[in-house]
């Protein structure tokens, strides 16, 4: 016994020193974390820095535990379009900042309309007397609107410029569907609505291609007026059209052929970019490597300048507020987001600020809708704020499509961009059977009924012709709920909605011809009609932004501080040249594919979502960053 109480006392301190070794090492890691965060005091006198490796986004998302620990490294880095470009305009007013330096090497891109609002940003630095200089291997849409903005333009040696033009491919399964006995039951409210197609067809059906290709051509004309507006020099027409002629002309040197384009000013390395820099700003006093120049980088620099949940101290400590809330991602039921647009955490938020004393409302949408449910629940709390007499604008971005356009119909006045994507006023709904794929297995279902209904909707056995016409008709009169809000919103009649909508898709300059858009303007547009409409003058308001006053959670902490390499590093990517960037997006087909089998299998009810704006959501490159492993885990945890 005496020797078992040894061994079992030594197991114990064993166990309790373990156990302390592991505190000390996670509350090591976590000081060294939280104390590695930027601070204002590595501001230093020279360039804003801004090296974006990652993609623009209305709203970040947080890190995802999970698929951290399971790819061992962080996602792709996001920067929110709002925080850019206030860190742009605070450094044209600061005189520590002489220029900024845009590295966009391994900049992945944003939305049309997020570069626009950065370019403009951009050219009002530069209405300070400050330059801007750009710097990339591979310039492509999104990199070049922002470059135009540039007053000097470099191009790698090894680099060029791929020109594509909005537009791209959906995957069609309709055909595989079919071959694996698999049946895509669609009930859908909306010629347009082509939503379901993929799951259908092998191809895109005429109404969807008629309504596309005038949408897809406004993007086109209005992204190259914005780059021709920004440098004239630039020979788009060259670069798209009379591609073989433009690369023959230079032998082959990509780089040089961008040049003779007027995409690019200069070619040079990296190198050669930050010496140019440093003939501007002085070289950089902490290190002594090739290319380097005095700066600052973004995150400490927003450390000191970006405005937390409220404006900051500009305003008076009297100042009326103007809510800010934001619908940012695929509208769903739950607490999702930031990043997504959880319906519950949205609808919590606004009815947390109720109480808030607020003397109007904003809701930035930037989304192509999801579930009728979570779209009719963000309304329903919306309203109830409009109930309490205060007014409310609505703000879209990149997309505010479908349910995002439900959303919207709460506005007083809907605001715009030329680019913005939004309609598809329809609703469908999708749900898979198996009974051919079990009839080939001869497997077959059969039992008692005491109703049509009992034991439907049977995905194993198939729908009856009553399960069919019940499903049917709630599509319908979803749809029709949605009409009746659009048109007293709009004040139109309920047939001149439905002539709108059939689930077409519109670009800003359209909506706004046919009565779904009130104006053109940005957030701070709307912000000025709501403080206006409030009977605020300039000074007597700020905005506070529901929700993005908390400080980041515990669980994105932890997982940045157990993976391989520091958050910098971890989130950092490899220059990308020609080649990289034309299968960036083909690298992301592995999380297309999950997403769509997803959406199949997923029991969400009606949707009101717009598919075609796929193909133009920006974020869409964020797929590759959730991993094989952790979208199965996803996928099979429903």
């Amino acid at each position: 016994m005496s020797f078992a109480g040894k061994v079992w006392r030594l197991l114990v301190g064993i166990k309790d020193a373990l156990a302390l070794l592991f505190l000390l090492v996670f509350f090591a890691a976590l000081f060294a974390l939280l104390s590695s965060r930027p601070s204002p005091g590595m501001v230093h006198k020279g360039a804003l820095l801004l090296a974006l490796d990652g993609v623009v986004v209305e709203e970040t998302s947080q890190v995802d535990p999970f698929s951290v620990l399971l790819s061992g490294s962080l996602p792709m880095r996001e920067y929110a379009a709002r925080d850019l470009v206030h860190a742009i305009d605070e450094a044209a007013s600061d005189e520590r900042i002489e220029a900024i330096a845009l590295d966009l090497s391994t900049f992945v891109g944003g939305g049309q309309v997020h570069m626009a609002a950065i370019g403009d940003a951009l050219d009002r630095f530069r209405a300070a007397d400050k330059p801007v200089y750009a710097y990339a291997i591979a310039y492509t849409d999104d990199t070049l609107m922002l470059a135009a903005h540039a007053d000097e333009v470099w191009v790698d040696p090894m680099g060029g410029a791929l020109i594509r033009g909005p537009g791209g491919h959906t995957l069609y399964y309709g055909d595989a569907l079919q071959r694996f006995g698999i049946k895509a039951k669609v009930y859908r409210a909306g010629e347009y609505k082509s939503f379901a197609e993929p799951y259908t067809r092998g191809s895109m059906s005429d109404e969807a291609r008629a309504n596309l290709t005038p949408l897809y051509q406004s993007l086109w004309e209005e992204w190259q007026a914005h780059v021709k507006k920004a440098r004239p020099q630039a020979d788009i027409d060259l670069v798209t059209g009379s591609l073989d002629d433009w690369i023959a002309a230079s032998d082959g040197n990509l780089a040089q052929a961008a040049v003779d384009a007027g995409i690019a000013d200069t070619i040079g390395t990296r190198e050669d970019f930050g010496a140019r820099v440093a003939e501007e700003v002085g070289k950089d006093q902490f290190e002594d490597m090739p290319g380097s120049f005095a700066h600052t980088a973004l995150d400490p620099w927003l450390a000191e300048v970006a405005p937390t949940g409220d404006a900051g101290s500009a305003f008076g400590s009297g100042a009326k507020r103007i809510g800010v809330i934001t619908v940012a991602g695929t509208i769903q039921d739950g607490q999702q987001g930031p990043g997504e647009a959880g319906a519950a955490r949205i609808s919590d938020l606004l009815d947390d600020a109720l109480d808030d004393d607020l003397a109007a409302l904003v809701v930035r949408v930037d989304s192509p809708g999801g579930t009728v449910s979570g779209s009719e629940a963000i309304r329903r709390a919306l309203a109830r704020h409009k109930e309490k007499g205060i007014p409310i604008a609505i703000s879209m971005g990149n997309v505010a499509a479908s349910g995002g356009y439900w959303i919207a119909t709460t506005g007083d006045r809907i605001f715009a961009e030329p680019e913005t994507i939004t309609g598809s006023i329809g609703v469908i709904a999708i749900v898979p059977t198996f009974e051919d794929l079990l009839a080939e297995y001869d497997v077959h279902s059969d039992g008692i009924r005491t109703t049509p209904l009992s034991g439907q909707p049977d995905i194993l056995g198939g729908f009856n012709a009553e399960t069919e016409t019940l499903l049917q008709a709630s599509v319908d009169a979803q749809y029709s709920r949605f009409l009746n809000i659009v048109s007293t919103a709009r004040g139109m009649t309920k047939e001149r909605a439905d002539e709108l909508a059939q689930g077409q898709v519109w670009d800003g300059g359209t909506a706004r011809q046919i009565g779904l858009v009130d104006q053109f303007g940005d957030l701070d547009a709307a912000l000025a009609w709501a403080a206006g409409q409030a009977g605020l003058k300039e000074g007597e308001w700020q905005p506070k932004f529901l929700g993005q006053d908390k400080p980041e959670s515990f669980a994105s902490m932890v997982a940045a501080m157990f993976t391989d390499e520091p958050e910098s590093e971890a989130r950092s990517a490899s220059p990308r040249d020609l080649v990289a960037f034309t299968t960036l997006r083909e690298s992301a087909l592995t999380g297309r594919l999950l997403a769509d089998v997803e959406a199949l299998f997923a029991v969400r009810g009606g949707q009101a979502r717009c598919l075609d704006c796929a193909t133009l959501d920006y974020s869409a490159p964020k797929a590759q960053d959730r991993g094989l492993m952790a979208a199965l885990g996803a996928l099979l945890s429903r």
